[in-house]
């Protein structure tokens, strides 16, 4: 893997709690206004711009683009974020509760995205693509990094190491209990050769980000008569982490109604394709087990595997679909019913037995996709099903900002 140093702006040490922000996607507009509140130095100002203009604006506006610029430029006017002196790279490390994970960030290449070593396993919306690829290009920043991942290699590990037994740049915890550390490598030639065994590398989060960092550069080459290879706009924002360092929890389903069944009768019809027992723990225990809940209850199901089903088919949420939630439930497309909601397991299953008690319908606890199956399923090329996957913690905007 090709990865780059470069000299991007970062946030005045005593200001970085306050610029550093969630990423855009995982609020909607009226928590990202909440969160900015008080917070005129935070990136949510730039990166959902529609926070300023009045109530009702078209997100995906030029009024929108334009206030992000505007916004942007003022943060760097103020001080707030200033540029290095050298191109650099940064471990960045982040803390949940006893959970640590340290990564690098870097510049990442968009040819190796585009040539399949960056693989991908979602496919992306388009109007979300429109929207980030008019923002980078807006903008000539990456103010969101990728987050990457790729099998554990000791050279790196070695250098991670090492690296955070220096004082860092940035050490604070956010509102929500995550700390967040990040040390400054200047130069990072022996990173950038220790990366280079490093065959590919995994999308965790942040598809369309690379995407349409993508587009920005083919964009760019084709308005640059003097393209060469060596510009900025060729590389975009990425953080890769070592996979045994990652944590990936459940992305939980409720189903609003039982399709017309009586309780009684869907669960026969349960049993007959999973089996059922009776008092399970709300929270699966392996691969191959999910819990399910209604009418007060916890019931253990196991999920059949046929022994030449592809990686995809393997999933616990594909069989699920195929065998239940499909064929029983009536749930068709889980892109589009109405039917159906998905719970983040940072919630937990107590959000489930909260929202089944209050509103009716099924709850199922699922047991986490596990690394080895995302990066099996991006190796055969193969897309997830939507909603699989749920990283804790997500990566803070705002602390290095790649320009170009």
């Amino acid at each position: 893997m090709r990865i780059h140093p470069f000299q991007g702006l970062v946030p005045t040490p005593a200001l970085a709690p306050e610029v550093a922000c969630v990423p855009y996607d995982v609020v909607n507009a009226t928590e990202a206004a909440a969160l900015a509140a008080g917070r005129p130095h935070s990136l949510l100002h730039v990166d959902r711009a529609e926070i300023d203009l009045p109530a009702g604006t078209d997100p995906y506006s030029e009024a929108v683009y334009a206030k992000a610029l505007e916004n942007f430029l003022a943060l760097q006017r103020a001080g707030v974020l200033v540029r290095e002196t050298e191109p650099c790279l940064y471990v960045y490390q982040q803390q949940m509760g006893s959970h640590v994970q340290r990564g690098l960030m870097a510049g990442c290449h968009v040819d190796d995205y585009d040539e399949g070593l960056i693989k991908k396993h979602e496919k992306t919306r388009k109007d979300k693509e429109d929207d980030r690829t008019k923002l980078i290009d807006t903008l000539s920043a990456d103010t969101g990094p990728v987050f990457l991942t790729y099998r554990d290699n000791a050279a790196v590990t070695a250098l991670v190491n090492a690296k955070t037994r220096e004082k860092p740049l940035h050490d604070f915890t956010a509102p929500d209990g995550i700390r967040h550390t990040v040390w400054r490598i200047a130069g990072g030639t022996e990173w950038v050769q220790a990366f280079s065994a490093v065959p590919v590398t995994y999308i965790a989060d942040g598809h369309h980000r690379a995407a349409s960092a993508a587009r920005v550069a083919r964009l760019r080459r084709e308005r640059n008569p003097k393209h060469t290879g060596n510009e900025d706009y060729n590389w975009f924002l990425c953080v890769l982490f070592p996979a045994s360092e990652l944590k990936i929890l459940p992305y939980n389903r409720i189903v609003v109604d039982l399709n017309g069944l009586a309780p009684a009768d869907f669960l026969a019809r349960a049993r007959s394709l999973f089996g059922l027992a009776e008092g399970a723990s709300p929270a699966p225990a392996a691969v191959g087990q999910v819990s399910m809940y209604l009418g007060g209850k916890w019931y253990g199901l196991t999920m059949p595997v046929e022994a030449n089903a592809d990686p995809v088919s393997r999933l616990d949420v594909s069989v699920l679909q195929d065998k239940l939630l499909g064929p029983v439930l009536g749930i068709a497309d889980v892109r589009t019913s109405k039917r159906i909601d998905f719970v983040g397991g940072i919630r937990g299953p107590g959000e489930l037995v909260k929202r089944v008690d209050a509103e009716g319908g099924v709850a199922f606890s699922m047991y986490p996709v596990t690394l080895d199956q995302l990066m099996d399923i991006a190796d055969a090329g193969q897309i997830m099903p939507p909603k699989s996957t749920w990283f804790e913690p997500k990566l803070r905007s705002g602390l290095v900002v790649h320009t170009f």
